[in-house]
């Protein structure tokens, strides 16, 4: 069985020391915002566009230190803080679909979430402090990756 994989970005956006979770309904857990990187994207692009999609709101991606290296023919992309590799489909021990997610750490200009129309409604969203994530029952990575995030934005 071949595994299809998938290019997906995701963006934790942190406002006033917190970052931003939703009830993700089809895999009953929480998690930033994100999605599949379109055909005519670059995957920072994507983690800006469905933050906006997700949550109404206008991502700033954090960047990294990294020196700058541009030719005539190449230029440098912000590069995600991470990249995971995570199995979607599994049948029988096979992992059948994966998702090589670009993980980027962003802010956001309020906590004021106005989500387009078809997304998780503003009830499904929750801000989490560092000491909100380490007391949730969140997955153990967007625990990580949250508390990161905000400390990549100054927070705690």
């Amino acid at each position: 069985m071949e595994t299809t994989r998938h290019f997906t970005a995701t963006v934790y956006v942190v406002a006033d020391g917190a970052t931003a979770l939703h009830d993700h309904r089809r895999l009953g857990i929480r998690i930033p915002p994100g999605g599949h990187v379109d055909r005519d994207e670059l995957p920072h692009e994507t983690a800006i566009r469905e933050c906006r999609e997700e949550t109404g709101l206008e991502a700033t991606i954090i960047p990294t230190q990294d020196r700058r290296i541009e030719t005539e023919t190449g230029r440098p992309l912000p590069r995600p803080r991470r990249q995971m590799l995570y199995d979607i489909d599994v049948h029988d021990g096979r992992v059948a679909h994966q998702h090589v997610d670009h993980i980027y750490y962003a802010t956001v200009p309020s906590r004021e979430i106005d989500p387009a129309d078809g997304e998780v409604g503003v009830e499904g969203w929750r801000w989490y402090t560092p000491e909100d994530l380490r007391a949730s029952d969140v997955d153990e990575d967007v625990v990580a990756l949250g508390r990161e995030a905000i400390e990549a934005a100054g927070g705690r």
